[in-house]
């Protein structure tokens, strides 16, 4: 047995067999040994084997993956869905979506929350579970029985009605709205790829779009809906993505449909080789067209995705096309029926992870019989078809069609997944279905926060459940004064009937139409722009805050990087000398060229390619490697050519001709900036080629990508493998945290020290290596790397294992870069304005503890001449008890605390370390993980009991946003995912002072004001009613009935109550002033402010009905008309009385409420005598009655103000 073979560009790596003939059931054998696949002689699949299991590669030296079991359709109130295989691992094979459609749920969208069967129920069940309309629910039915029945029906039914009917249509509306979108994302049209053994005969209509391709191979429309999991679809620019699909294929420009298409060998190779071609043996074959430089572009295999629906982040995303089904036309994949199959774990949350397997067995129609050859290929994990250039001289045309004659397996990642719900950005893309519905990834995270219930609105509830003792206690009472005589439980009953309007129906809806007033007035606050309400219960919270929890990078700072600092050990280049750098690169770069120029022989000379590639001294300014010392400029040339190659960045030509940079992160574009400012600029990338050149002289470099690794959060690196295309050198780049790094990197004296030196300068470090590699080095980690890929089970560990093993050890230390992320405008002046209105700030963030400290100080954020107590690295539980020793005895200090040791502390002494911290005025965590940061928010929120709010920028602060009871989520260069998770919207972190001391401590006073005063509209007539009755022998009898009762909640009252949502007590610029009014906020609405109102209802309540009665003329009817007009005059002036700042709307609504009044009184002749009305008499006593019931009432406020004003009133005076 002899191999031969060698590696090409993208480091495929095959072995050859050839001389031996062999049975075909020992080649089945070992295709079961290699492949794990139930294969026969002639690669079809046994007759015994389960059809609808597809087939199962598990990875090499792995177990065999369980086959998904059959089970019964789930019901769920909404329809039919797939069985449950939320938990289970699948294996598509292509061809077979029908077969699939019972087995995966179907690809619906339904955002529905009712049908026509249960939206009645359900809209009921979510407004009666409410204490307010349970208990007038109760009420309304009690007036279908006869001894409970007082005055009319529509009386008690109306205004239940009424609330109800809103909230109904509201609810009908918006669901029919949520169907409409529903119908239009089920019935977008899709192209699927279907081959002649799958088309069934179709009766052409006249808007058929159906197309057909070739001979057999069809593009068939298919509804999103009808989508089903194995299904090939066709996606064009723009499109969006309507399922989880495994991108197969790309083209770079628009899909044509029609016209020849290039076979696999035409299409990918494009080489010029006939059997008598010469070429030495490993040597690559010379692209068509000449070119010297390296093999042809890539044409596709690459796109970019929009994926702001489904993570929030603005950047385009690339995506990469599986290598063996990339080389194919749409043609040959439409007839990979049978033959092709996907091995996809179950449907997980995580869209950064997917493990899977592509596996594409030989054709039975193409399959020769092994004897009959004189040589053959066995290949086990192979990945992707070998390109000819590693072929021997006159075989590569035919080992290339043997070579696909055999099973081969690709790995899959997230990188060659379209996730559902995001939109192709350009080009067209072919991928099969993997996940459908429920099962996709969009839908598993798209998840329904539990529902934020506001402080007042837990006031009121509370207070209504007082109010509702109060009625039960009154109730009880009245018939307890009368000796429980006669049928005393019904009245009770009555009683309870008569008292209802103690609990007002109309709070609630007041509150809520409050609610919309404060999210509009915020969201057309000029000062603000930008700033959206998307929880509009909670305009009042803003107002209760007490502890903000906010992230750094992004929300205190500007995420606007630019690198600042390069530090080489021996020499530093700061802002103000990177001139100094790009004199240095342009010198470099003119050395090596002439050097190279003057080594330069003939063909196999020293200066050749093949020299340079073997003589390190020669590559990459090698030359200068004689030197004790390298010269300063190479030095500068090669840090500045590592960060222009490590890095995911991707040019983009925008339409005016222009050049944008599409990445991940801001840093990664910063620092391409940035060697694009020194002279050297990234001009091309693609997944397998990157171009770098030289501003100077307009040198091209080029470099073919051998491996990227991405950055992590939890590696916190990234890195490169690539070739020099000039001098064949291959080199591992690589950059990332110090903390990490410093591991990684040869042993040096001076890293440690300066990372410490930039972060207390505010700046973000990175460390970059490097790390030359030889062709064996670079093989034998290619094959660790490619074994670890193909797995299934442990596949991220041992891909890291093999990193580690082959490339993380002993790199070369180039340099250390400092990146700027500037403060945002305001932030100083921001914190320090909250710090006065006596909110804690704290400032969680994943950065080192040097550079939290430095943004903490500069930001004002820690106050003048405070002490700062750093915490760090603690290990043991006695250190954490020393540390809150410590903090007892110096409360007034800033504690710096770094993940590390706040885990340890939160473990040990959860309880005393939040106790402690709570009374701090700021605390800062470093290194803290996302979920560190939303267990600290529950924790803060659990011990104080006070209203936490929490502000982030990025994918990372949407857990600690949702835990706070408000979440604030700045629309940052992040994306717009922490704002889209957020209960307000801002555009920028100086916003808050204006939406927090302004409208939230406006919004809390109004709705405070605002709910005691319809409390109090609905006590002080009950008091009517108890005085009434206890006068006329405790008679359970109404003495407002009809449409008086209805009228004194809506037309008479309403208005006048409702306007005090544009009530101030002080101005704009005042409260802005004097932050310090926010701490008095907590007063409005509190046990003592209701007992005052308690006592003014009943003192008012009785005053009215006694004076009535005082001045009773002959007739009843009098009583009522004296009483209620009384009644109703006293609100409008209790109004006026409680009114600081008057708008054009309040006058308008008193006086216009006042004339509806007069001009009803015409038209109720039973509650009014008109001719007694018209009478100066009724006028005298009337207004004796108001003056006595509000006149003490205005004399008790004039004294308060003179003799102890509140502190707003001081402010306004001055």
């Amino acid at each position: 047995m002899s191999s031969m073979g060698a590696d090409n560009a993208s480091g495929s790596r095959y072995s050859k067999l050839k001389g031996q003939s062999r049975d075909p059931a020992e080649d089945a054998d070992e295709s079961r040994g290699l492949l794990g696949a139930h294969l026969g002689a002639a690669g079809y699949r046994d007759e015994d084997e389960d059809e609808d299991s597809g087939y199962q590669p598990p990875p090499p030296s792995s177990s065999p993956l369980p086959t998904p079991t059959r089970s019964r359709w789930s019901v769920w109130p909404f329809g039919r869905r797939g069985r449950d295989t939320r938990n289970s691992s699948r294996t598509i094979t292509f061809g077979e979506a029908d077969r699939n459609r019972t087995r995966f749920p179907p690809n619906v969208v339904r955002n529905q929350k009712y049908n026509v069967v249960s939206f009645l129920p359900l809209v009921l069940y979510e407004q009666f579970k409410y204490f307010f309309n349970l208990y007038f629910l109760l009420v309304a039915l009690s007036q279908f029985i006869p001894p409970l029945k007082i005055g009319f029906i529509a009386t008690y039914i109306a205004p239940l009605a009424f609330v109800l009917f809103v909230t109904i249509g509201k609810e009908a509306i918006d669901d029919h709205a949520r169907y409409k979108r529903d119908v239009e994302s089920n019935s977008s049209p899709y192209e699927t790829l279907v081959s002649g053994a799958r088309l069934e005969p179709r009766r052409k209509k006249r808007d058929d779009r159906e197309r057909q391709l070739t001979d057999g191979v069809s593009l068939i429309p298919k509804p999103s809906s009808k989508l089903r999991v194995g299904d090939l679809v066709l996606l064009h620019k723009n499109q969006r993505v309507p399922a989880d699909m495994v991108l197969l294929r790309t083209t770079a420009g628009d899909h044509a449909s029609t016209g020849p298409r290039r076979s696999l060998v035409a299409e990918e190779t494009n080489f010029i080789l006939g059997e008598d071609d010469e070429e030495e043996e490993g040597q690559a074959a010379r692209p068509k067209g000449g070119k010297e430089d390296g093999p042809a572009e890539d044409e596709g295999g690459t796109c970019f995705v929009r994926t702001d629906q489904l993570d929030g982040e603005t950047d385009w995303k690339l995506r990469v096309a599986v290598d063996l089904t990339q080389r194919m036309s749409e043609d040959e994949l439409a007839k990979l029926e049978h033959r092709a199959s996907v091995y996809a774990g179950p449907p997980i949350k995580d869209i950064h992870t997917f493990v899977g397997n592509l596996t594409i067995h030989p054709s039975p129609l193409e399959d020769v019989s092994r004897a009959s050859l004189q040589d053959d290929t066995v290949v086990g994990d192979l990945i992707g078809t070998p390109e000819p250039s590693t072929l021997p001289k006159g075989r590569a045309r035919d080992s290339a069609i043997k070579l696909s004659r055999q099973a081969q397996v690709a790995p899959l990642t997230a990188e060659n997944v379209l996730w559902a719900n995001t939109v192709l950005a350009a080009g067209s893309a072919l991928g099969v279905v993997v996940y459908t519905g429920r099962e996709t990834r969009a839908v598993m995270n798209t998840s329904h926060p539990s529902t934020k219930m506001g402080i007042l609105d837990l006031e009121v509830n509370k207070l209504s459940k007082i109010l509702c003792g109060v009625t039960f206690a009154l109730s009880v009472g009245l018939v307890a004064l009368n000796g429980f005589r006669g049928q005393w439980y019904i009245y009770i009953f009555r009683f309870l009937i008569l008292f209802s309007s103690i609990i007002p129906i109309s709070l609630r809806v007041n509150l809520d139409m409050g609610k919309t007033v404060y999210a509009r007035q915020i969201m057309n606050d000029k000062e603000i722009p930008g700033t959206l309400v998307r929880t509009s219960t909670l305009p009042e919270e803003l107002g209760r805050i007490e502890y903000l929890l906010s992230d750094k990078t992004g929300t205190l700072t500007q995420n606007e990087m630019e690198l600042k600092k390069l530090h080489m050990g021996t020499m530093s280049y700061s802002w103000d000398s990177m001139d100094e750098v790009a004199r240095q690169l342009a010198a470099a770069m003119e050395q090596q060229r002439e050097a190279q120029q003057n080594q330069v022989g003939g063909a196999g000379g020293p200066g050749s390619p093949s020299t340079i590639k073997t003589n390190p001294m020669l590559a990459a300014g090698g030359m200068f490697g004689s030197r004790g010392r390298r010269d300063m400029s190479l030095r500068v040339k090669d840090v500045v050519m590592a960060l222009a190659l490590c890095h995911n960045v991707t040019p983009v030509d925008d339409s005016d001709g222009s050049i944008t940079y599409q990445a991940s992160s801001p840093d990664e574009v910063a620092i391409v900036r940035w060697t694009e400012s020194v002279g050297l600029a990234l001009t091309s990338r693609d997944r397998t080629s990157m171009s770098l050149r030289t501003l100077a002289d307009g040198a091209t470099h080029a470099f073919d990508i051998l491996e990227v690794f991405p950055f992590t959060s939890e590696s916190k690196r990234m890195g490169i493998v690539v070739r020099d295309r000039g001098t064949g050198e291959l080199t591992f780049y690589q950059k990332g945290a110090d903390v990490v790094m410093a591991k990684i990197v040869t042993q040096n004296d001076w890293l440690d020290e300066e990372c410490g030196n930039m972060a207390r300068e505010g700046l973000r470090t990175l460390v970059v290596g490097r790390k030359r590699l030889s062709e064996e080095s670079w093989k034998a980690f290619e094959r660790s790397y490619k074994a670890a890929r193909v797995r299934v089970s442990g596949r991220n560990e041992a891909m890291a294992h093999a990193i580690d093993e082959h490339l993380e050890r002993d790199l070369e230390l180039l340099g250390l870069t400092g990146v700027e992320d500037k403060l945002q405008d305001d932030v100083r002046t921001t914190l320090e304005l909250l710090r006065n209105a006596g909110v804690r700030v704290w400032m969680l963030t994943g950065d080192k503890i040097e550079t939290a400290t430095c943004i903490a100080i500069s930001s004002k954020l820690v106050a003048r001449n405070q002490y700062i107590h750093q915490v760090a690295k603690l290990k043991s539980v006695q250190e954490v008890r020393e540390m809150l020793d410590f903090l007892r005895s110096k409360l007034d200090c800033c504690l710096v605390i770094d993940g590390e040791s706040l885990q340890l502390s939160l473990d040990n002494h959860k309880t005393e370390f939040i106790e402690l911290a709570t009374q701090l005025t700021a605390v800062v965590a470093c290194r803290c993980s996302p979920t560190q940061k939303a267990d600290v928010a529950r924790l803060i929120r659990g011990h104080t009991r006070k209203r936490v709010c929490c502000i982030g920028d990025g994918g990372n602060d949407v857990s600690m946003i949702q835990a706070a009871d408000v979440g604030l989520g700045i629309e940052g260069k992040e994306g717009k995912q922490a704002s889209l998770a957020a209960d307000f919207s801002l555009t920028q972190f100086s916003h808050i002072t204006k939406l927090v001391v302004w409208h939230g401590r406006n919004s809390y006073k109004r709705s405070a004001k605002l709910a005691q005063f319809v409390i109090h509209r609905g006590l002080i007539i009950s008091v009517i009613q108890a005085v009434f009755s206890s006068i006329f022998y405790f008679a359970p009898i109404a003495l407002y009935q009809g449409w008086l009762m209805v009228g004194y909640a809506t037309v008479y009252t309403m208005a006048p109550v409702f306007s005090l949502v544009l009530d101030r007590d002080v101005s704009e610029d005042v409260a802005l002033l004097y932050p310090e009014l926010f701490k008095d906020i907590g007063r409005s609405l509190s046990a003592k402010t209701f007992t005052e109102w308690l006592i003014v209802s009943i003192y008012q309540g009785g005053a009215i009905m006694i004076m009535s009665l005082v001045v009773f003329e002959k007739e009843m009817i009098n009583i009522l008309s004296i009483s209620f007009t009384a009644l109703i005059l006293n609100e409008l002036i209790m109004v006026a009385l409680e009114i600081t700042t008057w708008h054009v709307y309040m006058i308008l609504s008193e006086v216009v409420t006042l004339i509806i009044y007069c001009i009803s009184i015409t038209f109720l002749p039973e509650f009014f005598d008109l001719s007694f009305v018209l009478t100066t008499t009724f006028l005298w006593k009337t207004a004796v009655i108001v003056a006595v019931s509000s006149l003490p009432l205005y004399f008790i406020k004039l004294a308060r103000a003179t003799l102890a004003p509140p502190s707003y009133s001081k402010l306004a005076m001055s």
